[in-house]
C-alpha cells in the first residue's frame, strides 16, 4: 500500500513523480512574478501616505503573507528538483513559513470580505467597526491562529532518508500515524477552506444582493469585481480541498481506494496544490490592480518618479550650463 506524498501534512513514502515536480516548479516560477508584484505594492504603500484606505491595510497584510511564502522558493525549488539537502532547522523553518502563509492568506481574504460587507451594506455607521477590524482584530483573527497552527511543524517536521531520497516533511509517530494525519487533515480543511470560504461566500452574496438593487456604472463594476473574487477563490482552492477530502475519506475507510486510485489522488493533490498557490499570484491583480484608486495611485507614483528623475537630470544639466557660463564669463573678464 503506497502512503501519502503530500508535502506538509502527511509523510512521504515514495519519490516525487515528474508531474509533481513540474507542478511545484511551475508554482515557483509563477511566484517569482508574484514577488515583483508584491514588492511593487509595498513600495506604493510607502509613498501613498495620504490616500491609504482600510482595504489598503489588509492588502499590506496580504502582501506580507504572500512574500513569506515567496522567500521559501529557493528551498522548494531544490526539493522539487533533487530532494531535500538542507538541515533539520531549515526544514522546520520552511514548513513554519509555509503554514503561516497557507492560513494567514485565506483568513486575510475573509477579513477583506468582512470589511467590504461593512463598507457597502452598513456604509453609514461602520467606520469604527472597520477601523477596529483592520487595526486590532486582524492580528488576533489572522496572525495568532496562523502562528499557533505552526506548532505541529515545530514538533513533527524533520528530514528523513527514504530509499535514498531525502524528504522534509511532518513525520508522525508510527504507532498512531493515521490518527495524526486524519486529525490535522480535518483541521486543515476546516481552517483553510470551510471557515474563510463560508465567510467570503456569505459576505459577497449579501454584497451582490445589495448591489443588484443599485444602479449606475460604478455599482455594476463593483458587482462584476465581487463575482470575479468569489469565482477566483473557489476555482483555485476548491479542487485541492476536494482531492484532499477524498484522500482523507480513503484513510477513514469511507471510500475504498486501490493502489492505482491512491496514486492518482496523490498526483492530483500535487496538481491542485499548485493551482491553489497560484491564487497567491492572482491576489495582487484581484485585490489591487482591479481597484480604481490603486490604479490612480500607481499612475501618480510612476509620474512622480519620472518627474523626479527628469528634474534631477535637468538640475544637473542646468548646473553644468551655469558652470560653463561662469567659466566663460570669468575668462572674458580676465581677457578684458
Amino acid at each position: 500500500m503506497i502512503t501519502l506524498s503530500f508535502k506538509v501534512f502527511v509523510p512521504m513514502k515514495r519519490t516525487r513523480t515528474s508531474t509533481e515536480s513540474f507542478c511545484q516548479l511551475s508554482t515557483l516560477s509563477s511566484s517569482f512574478w508574484e514577488l515583483l508584484a508584491m514588492d511593487w505594492w509595498c513600495w506604493l504603500w510607502v509613498i501613498r501616505k495620504k490616500s491609504r484606505t482600510m482595504t489598503d491595510k489588509y492588502r499590506l497584510h496580504l502582501s506580507v503573507a504572500d512574500l513569506l511564502f515567496v522567500f521559501t522558493l529557493p528551498f522548494w525549488s531544490v526539493d522539487a528538483a533533487i530532494g531535500w539537502y538542507f538541515k533539520d532547522f531549515l526544514c522546520k523553518a520552511v514548513h513554519v513559513i509555509y503554514t503561516v502563509n497557507l492560513y494567514s492568506s485565506v483568513l486575510i481574504l475573509a477579513f477583506i470580505s468582512l470589511d467590504r460587507y461593512l463598507a457597502i451594506v452598513h456604509a453609514t455607521n461602520s467606520q469604527g467597526s472597520r477601523k477596529m477590524l483592520a487595526e486590532k482584530i486582524v492580528y488576533a483573527g489572522v496572525w495568532l491562529p496562523a502562528i499557533l497552527l505552526t506548532v505541529p511543524d515545530l514538533v513533527f517536521a524533520s528530514v528523513t532518508d527514504i530509499e535514498g531520497y531525502y524528504v522534509c516533511d511532518r513525520i508522525y509517530p508510527l504507532e498512531n500515524r493515521q490518527n495524526w494525519t486524519i486529525g490535522f487533515r480535518f483541521l486543515h480543511i476546516m481552517v483553510g477552506l470551510l471557515l474563510p470560504g463560508l465567510i467570503i461566500l456569505i459576505c459577497y452574496c449579501v454584497i451582490i444582493s445589495k448591489l443588484s438593487h443599485s444602479k449606475g456604472h460604478q455599482k455594476r463594476k463593483a458587482l462584476k469585481t465581487t463575482v470575479i473574487l468569489i469565482v477566483a477563490f473557489f476555482a483555485c482552492w476548491l479542487p485541492y480541498y476536494i482531492c484532499l477530502t477524498i484522500d482523507t475519506f480513503g484513510l477513514l475507510g469511507i471510500i475504498r481506494l486501490d493502489c492505482q486510485m491512491d496514486n492518482t489522488i496523490h498526483k492530483w493533490i500535487s496538481i491542485t496544490e499548485a493551482l491553489a498557490f497560484f491564487h497567491c499570484c492572482l491576489n495582487p491583480i484581484l485585490y489591487a490592480f482591479l481597484g480604481a484608486k490603486f490604479k490612480t495611485s500607481a499612475q501618480n507614483a510612476l509620474t512622480s518618479v519620472s518627474r523626479g528623475s527628469s528634474l534631477k537630470i535637468l538640475s544637473k544639466k542646468r548646473a553644468g550650463l551655469s558652470s560653463v557660463s561662469t567659466e566663460s564669463e570669468s575668462s572674458s573678464f580676465h581677457s578684458s
